[in-house]
């Protein structure tokens, strides 16, 4: 797939299990946190939550299984453990191809964005320690745009910010939650089927991919 081809004139990508393999690592953290809560989350209901913010996540769970912590301590559980190990990183490895694709877009002069669930320091710690932060004209996360994925704010608030009609936005996402949000915005999305994306539902997307050098 060429994406020059395509009708459009901005790209927005997507973070965890986009730029990096993190996703992993999150689903790692927020099983222990299950544990130490007493609650039993199985795998079908955790993969509902990927993609979201993890403000949403804990309400929704705080909703199904009444817990007694509030979001915000609930949020500080999660933020408490995922902060401190990307900044403890001296390096974080983008995923394969995609620093050659970001390089190539940005060489041919269409303008980027990143719209993330994650939060502003963690989105400000993994672009820096990538080498991908100059590259992106434009971040966005949910706390900016007020609704977590599924919802179409994050993507709008990117497309508003870049001066880019909606649906002259290409979208580069992985979580069934991302491409709901992406679609509903009214973009095309193309859904990268890689590491810690096997459990999503992708079928939404316009087109899928398994390799970044298939868009190059």
């Amino acid at each position: 797939m060429d994406l020059k081809a395509l009708p459009f004139e901005a790209v927005i990508f997507d973070m965890d299990g986009v730029l990096v393999n993190s996703e992993p690592f999150y689903v790692e953290v927020e099983q222990n946190n299950f544990r130490k809560l007493g609650l039993t989350i199985l795998e079908d209901e955790h993969k509902t939550y990927q993609g979201t913010a993890t403000d949403r996540m804990w309400e929704i769970i705080k909703e199904k299984h009444a817990i007694k912590q509030t979001v915000e301590e609930l949020v500080e559980m999660t933020n408490s453990i995922v902060t401190p190990y990307f900044a403890s990183l001296e390096v974080i490895d983008s995923m394969p191809g995609v620093k050659q694709l970001i390089k190539q877009l940005k060489e041919d002069k269409f303008p980027l964005a990143l719209a993330s669930s994650s939060y502003p320091d963690v989105i400000e710690i993994i672009l820096q320690k990538t080498g991908l932060k100059n590259y992106f004209d434009v971040v966005v996360d949910s706390q900016m745009a007020g609704a977590s994925k599924p919802e179409p704010d994050i993507f709008l608030l990117a497309a508003q910010k870049l001066g880019i009609q909606p649906e002259r936005c290409v979208v580069i996402e992985d979580s069934t939650n991302g491409i709901k949000a992406a679609k509903s915005a009214g973009m095309y999305c193309i859904a990268y089927a890689g590491p810690g994306s096997e459990l999503q539902d992708q079928s939404q997307a316009d087109a899928i991919i398994s390799d970044f050098g298939e868009l190059l």
